[in-house]
């Protein structure tokens, strides 16, 4: 499909590339903004992300498939775009206002547990489809502004490089300031306006630059690769990328500290990856003659990457962290610390984000053919892409680290890797064959990539335990405690330590929350006693998170007790306090007085 633009874009180019980092800003806003909200509405669970996650990239992959289906050709790409930013502006302040609604009106009716909680999950994300949708429709969009010649099919990678480099900029602007000094409202009304200048914008242009639809004539040779190997390729990519988003995340936390500091630090050195990485596969792109050798490059070297990463967080951090002098890690001035942890992850993590961000231009170029319509190749690679993110985080999130734990998914992401470069590796070598006859040898390059999976599958090792128990008090690491238990369960990571004074420590993600020490002992009791002895005749306790249980079992003590309620997030805490903990707690997490729920404690109190 090609305009009259034959230029791959013509004059405006580079504004539309401005307009498309203005659309990539505002949507990250939208999606902190939501993630907030979800987190009172759903609960501040793994599930919350995940409904996030699914809602947002499920919608844009709809966005993307039913755009083409659905809107012809004929129309002005340049006026349908605009529209597109219009509307996403509406809903996403309108969503502002029905979310926390929504949490209103069924809060009671719902009930908790894991029913209600993916009841409450799947309303939620039926309410973020809309926005999601048309969101996802913006890039086809202005996708039939190109030709899918060798340098339209570059520029339709510069656009998700563009967007991509807008959605940093939104992750940090929402992370850093609209969010931290002021609110959600403040931050969605910046985005609204950022979609309204972008389609005012879109509009005025459009009417300066006239558009012809439909021309089957095109310039440029462009390799033709097996489609369908392609698109699984590219799926795979966006599972493995999105489960290594999830999996470090998890890891680089314990890290950092569990804040949203350090979500929006890994979020943005993320996408600052995918950019450039876009960049770089756009220009590679243009540049090569079979961009499906490069394609198969970037799958062999995301596998190295995974194992790097891996090796990265378990050794290369802590060794910083340690050795650096504390007064950085510690300085009252926040942009300093900040600014460390930065280049700390990014150390770690950007080779792995730049092999997967190059990916995406290169499957583009890799299944473009010639007069193809441009806004249903890039709304089939990019569906691809994104149901593989869909599958990736929400498998990796609620499946592999609670089931096989962070060294195993690590595992299953280089095996995944794997099986993406050997499907493109037998897709390029028939594509290749019947184009130049330029191919490499299968076996050699299968006994390659086989041989690099196995080495970085090897040479990912478990985390060290002291992550678990001490997680950024990395000066802690070296003392010599003997650890009986070590979990890494949906929403944290568990460990019971004996220390060498003898006292057992309970740990959750990184910090000692709990231990048999007589002075915490006392504590953790005198939380139970003095309520029960304040009030005149107590029946019913309601105990916001477990712990060790120590406050909770203080209340069989008190005879008047008829029924003990603890709502806890995670269920390994359960199971950790109630096998290592279970003489100072009197047994409560099995006495017949106990309730356990597993939810959101804010909530199970609504």
């Amino acid at each position: 499909m090609t305009n009259s633009n034959n230029d791959s874009g013509g004059k405006y180019f580079p504004v539309l590339l401005l307009l498309f980092v203005g659309s990539g800003c505002a949507a990250l806003i939208y999606e902190l903004v939501w993630f907030h909200i979800l987190r009172l509405v759903i609960g501040a669970t793994t599930m919350s992300i995940g409904v996030l996650l699914a809602s947002f990239m499920g919608g844009m992959c709809l966005g993307s498939l039913l755009f083409p289906a659905l809107v012809s050709p004929k129309h002005h790409p340049l006026r349908v775009y605009a529209m597109l930013e219009f509307a996403i502006g509406v809903l996403g302040v309108t969503l502002l206002f029905a979310l926390p609604a929504l949490g209103n009106v069924y809060a009671e009716s719902v009930g908790y547990g894991s029913a209600g909680i993916l009841l409450r999950a799947a309303v939620c994300a039926a309410g973020l489809l809309p926005p999601t949708i048309l969101m996802g429709a913006t890039l086809p969009a202005l996708a039939r502004w190109m030709e899918t010649t060798r340098i339209g099919v570059s520029r339709l990678g510069m656009f998700y490089g563009a967007n991509i480099a807008g959605a940093v900029a939104g992750t940090l602007l929402a992370g850093f300031y609209l969010l931290r000094i002021y609110d959600t409202h403040i931050a969605t009304y910046f985005a609204v306006f950022l979609n309204v200048v972008v389609a005012s914008a879109a509009l005025l242009i459009s009417k300066n630059a006239p558009y012809t639809p439909a021309s089957t004539t095109n310039g440029g040779k462009v390799e033709g690769g097996s489609r369908s190997g392609v698109y699984v390729v590219i799926g795979l990519s966006g599972a493995v990328s999105m489960g290594a988003q999830v999996v470090w995340t998890r890891l680089l936390a314990l890290l950092f500290g569990a804040t949203i500091y350090t979500f929006t630090l890994i979020l943005a050195v993320f996408l600052i990856g995918l950019g450039i990485g876009s960049a770089i596969g756009s220009w590679l792109a243009r540049k090569v003659e079979q961009p499906g050798r490069a394609l198969l490059i970037c799958q062999v070297a995301a596998i190295a990457c995974v194992a790097f990463t891996s090796i990265g967080i378990n050794i290369f951090i802590p060794a910083i962290k340690d050795d650096v002098d504390a007064s950085v890690w510690e300085n009252p001035n926040r942009a300093v610390r900040y600014f460390a942890d930065l280049l700390l992850i990014a150390a770690v993590i950007l080779p792995a984000t730049l092999a997967w961000g190059a990916s995406f231009p290169l499957a583009l170029a890799t299944a473009a053919r010639k007069a193809d319509d441009a806004g249903r190749l890039v709304a089939r690679v990019y569906a691809a892409n994104t149901v593989g993110a869909i599958a990736g985080s929400l498998f990796f999130a609620i499946v592999a680290i609670p089931w096989i734990g962070t060294m195993n998914a690590q595992r299953a992401m280089a095996f995944l890797a794997a099986i993406g470069a050997l499907i493109m590796l037998w897709a390029f070598k028939q594509s290749a064959a019947k184009t130049s006859g330029d191919a490499p040898g299968r076996l050699p390059w299968t006994a390659g990539i086989v041989v690099v999976a196995a080495l970085c599958t090897f040479m990912i090792r478990p985390i060290p335990e002291e992550m678990i128990g001490y997680g950024r008090e990395v000066e802690r690491w070296q003392a010599s405690d003997e650890y009986y238990y070590l979990a890494e369960g949906r929403d944290a990571s568990i460990a019971v330590s004996r220390s060498t004074m003898g006292h057992q420590n309970f740990h959750v993600s990184g910090k000692v929350v709990a231990s048999n020490l007589q002075i915490d002992m006392r504590i953790q009791r005198m939380l139970g006693h003095v309520p029960a002895l304040m009030h005149e005749n107590p029946k019913t306790v309601l105990i916001v998170g477990c712990g060790a249980g120590v406050t909770a079992g203080s209340f069989l003590k008190h005879p008047s007790i008829e029924r003990i309620v603890i709502c806890e997030i995670e269920p390994k805490v359960v199971e950790a306090s109630s096998e290592w903990f279970k003489e100072e707690n009197y047994g409560v997490l099995d006495h017949p007085l106990t309730t356990i729920i597993y939810d959101d404690a804010r909530h199970f109190l609504r």
